[in-house]
């Protein structure tokens, strides 16, 4: 039998840790009983390659195997200005999957905050939001119907969380939804920092017809510490134009509709 070069037990370990990165960026997390199996080399062989790569930063070792590094969350009044042009271009693919007459959830967040500014004001939408800078951004636009769920504001956040909004959310009927993204993979689904922020968005997404996650690069196969759904429940990814082509693949491939926004300056 001829082996295929990712289980060729003679690749050089550089080339070993290439191919055990990339599948840490597709599926987020790695084995190292699996991955020693996959490149027929010792389970010795692969923890140093997770050593290594963690001391580079690129992997987080855990018992077993390894993890992307966590992201972490900055408050919402510092990420607004950040990477603008970036947030734009995912708010303008993200607002062609809206249609006329629907009624949508928004959750807080500096792109969800984006993709407020770019809905049409001629589509008769309604919009239901735990954010109130995001429903400040659909008052000054006019033409659109904002129901504010409230609670208790957390302000790294930017929104609504706790059992009072998410009993609202629950009470309502969407047929879109736009959670924010923590951290999303093929394999394990939609994932967030906080508990109580992560029921919110797990509400808003059994409260609507269609779930879509709009991710930049650093959320795809990131890692977080609660689940927010299954990959399942998810129908539409917005993604940056830069976003790689196998993480792209992989989530294609779990019957996920990829939408990929246009490239931007830089």
């Amino acid at each position: 039998m001829v082996k295929s070069p990712a289980t060729d037990s003679n690749a050089l370990p550089e080339e070993r840790q290439q191919r055990i990165l990339e599948r840490l960026r597709t599926e987020g997390r790695v084995v190292a009983a699996e991955l020693a199996q996959a490149f027929e080399v010792s389970e010795d062989s692969i923890r140093r390659d997770l050593r290594e790569l963690a001391a580079m930063g690129l992997c987080k070792r855990v018992y077993g195997g390894a993890l992307l590094p966590a992201v972490t969350l900055t408050p919402l009044k510092q990420r607004r200005n950040e990477h603008s042009a970036r947030k734009e271009a995912l708010a303008r693919k993200a607002a062609a999957l809206v249609q006329a007459g629907q009624t949508l959830l928004i959750d807080a967040g500096s792109t969800n905050a984006a993709i407020a500014a770019a809905l049409p004001r001629d589509a008769r939408l309604t919009v239901i939001t735990n954010a109130p800078h995001i429903a400040q951004v659909l008052l000054d636009r006019e033409g659109f119907d904002v129901l504010l769920i409230g609670g208790r504001i957390d302000t790294t956040i930017g929104g609504a969380t706790g059992s009072q909004a998410v009993d609202q959310v629950r009470r309502v009927r969407a047929d879109l939804c736009f959670p924010g993204a923590c951290a999303i993979d093929a394999a394990h689904g939609l994932w967030g920092f906080d508990s109580e922020e992560s029921l919110f968005k797990r509400a808003m997404i059994e409260a609507s017809d269609e779930t879509v996650v709009v991710a930049t690069d650093d959320k795809l196969g990131a890692v977080a510490a609660h689940q927010v759904a299954e990959l399942a429940r998810v129908q539409h990814l917005v993604v940056e134009h830069s976003a790689d082509k196998s993480i792209r693949a992989a989530f294609t491939a779990r019957g996920v509709a990829v939408h990929r926004a246009e490239a931007t300056p830089g």
